[in-house]
């Protein structure tokens, strides 16, 4: 534990991200999920609505920076494939 002030504050301030991050990385898994659930299933109607939530949620944690703009593009195209097979 560091003994400076601003020391301290600096790992409160990175706990504080942490958490957040990990809560927004774990909305964004759940919503891959039940999109990957809902083709499983082969619920075409449930597959494109949870694919607009999986891939917004996918966009946001680009721009917050929790994934690498590849990474992005790799898992929407994913999805976006799994989505066209279904039809």
């Amino acid at each position: 534990m560091p003994n400076i002030k601003s020391s301290k504050k600096d790992v409160i301030r990175s706990k504080v991200a942490y958490e957040k991050n990990k809560a927004e990385k774990s909305a964004m898994k759940t919503a891959i999920k039940k999109f990957e659930a809902a083709v499983a299933a082969g619920d075409k109607a449930a597959a494109e609505e949870t694919y607009k939530l999986a891939v917004k949620a996918v966009d946001q944690a680009a721009l917050k920076g929790l994934l690498h703009k590849n990474n992005v593009a790799r898992k929407k195209s994913s999805m976006t494939l799994k989505l066209n097979k279904l039809a």
